[in-house]
C-alpha cells in the first residue's frame, strides 16, 4: 500500500512544480517587426551574401545522395576527434561573424545559422546536430516559399537555462530579390520579455 501512496505524492508534487515553469511561457508575438528588423539589419551585410552565394556555387551540382553524405559526415564528426567538415564551417568568416553577433546580443540570441540554397549550413555560431536543414520547416517555410518569407516556430522550454526559446526563420535574398538561402535565429523569449518589460516601464 505504501508504494502507490508514494507515487501519488510524487505525482502531485510534480503537478505543483511543473506549471510554474510553463506558466511563465512568453508569447512568440514578442518577436515582432522591430525584432525581425534588428535581425535583418545584421544579416544585410556583405559577409552573409558573399558566403552564401559562394557556397551556392560550390554545391550547385550536388544530388540528394551527395547532400545526405555530407550530413552523415557531419553527424559522424560530432563524435570524432577529426572534424574537417565541422572545422571548415565553424572557422569560416560567416561563422566568425555570427558568433560575434550572438555574443553582442548579451543572451538574446542563443543560436544563429545561415543556410544555403541546398539547405546546407553555410555558417553558424555553434555546432548544430546536423548539416542539412532542407527537410525541416525552418527551410521549407522560408527558402522554399520564396523571398520575404518569415516563419516563427513554436516556443520550447530549455531546461538547462530555465528559459523559453523560439526560432525566427527568414529567407535570404539577393539584391535582385531572388531567394539565395535562409537564416535561423534562436531567440531567448524569456530575455526578450524581460527587456520588453523594462522598455515599457521606462516609457511610462
Amino acid at each position: 500500500m505504501l508504494r502507490p501512496v508514494v507515487r501519488a505524492i510524487i505525482f502531485t508534487a510534480m503537478l505543483c512544480v511543473a506549471p510554474a515553469n510553463w506558466a511563465q511561457q512568453p508569447s512568440t508575438s514578442l518577436i515582432d517587426d522591430k525584432v525581425l528588423g534588428e535581425v535583418r539589419s545584421w544579416l544585410l551585410v556583405p559577409v552573409v551574401f558573399m558566403s552564401v552565394e559562394a557556397q551556392n556555387r560550390r554545391y550547385a551540382g550536388l544530388k540528394q545522395a551527395d547532400i545526405d553524405g555530407l550530413d552523415r559526415q557531419w553527424r559522424a564528426e560530432r563524435e570524432a576527434e577529426n572534424q574537417p567538415l565541422i572545422a571548415a564551417t565553424l572557422n569560416n568568416p560567416l561563422s566568425t561573424y555570427l558568433t560575434q553577433v550572438q555574443a553582442a546580443s548579451a543572451g538574446l540570441f542563443t543560436e544563429i545559422f545561415v543556410i544555403d540554397a541546398q539547405g546546407l549550413n553555410a555558417g553558424q555560431s555553434a555546432i548544430t546536430s546536423d548539416f542539412w536543414q532542407g527537410d525541416e520547416a525552418k527551410f521549407q517555410k522560408t527558402y522554399d516559399v520564396g523571398a520575404g518569407a518569415v516563419f516563427i516556430d513554436e516556443a520550447e522550454y530549455h531546461e538547462a537555462s530555465g528559459t523559453w526559446r523560439a526560432q525566427a526563420n527568414m529567407t535570404l535574398q539577393s539584391n535582385g530579390g531572388q531567394a539565395i538561402g535562409a537564416a535561423t535565429v534562436e531567440i531567448n523569449l524569456t530575455e526578450l520579455a524581460r527587456r520588453s518589460k523594462l522598455s515599457s516601464a521606462g516609457g511610462q
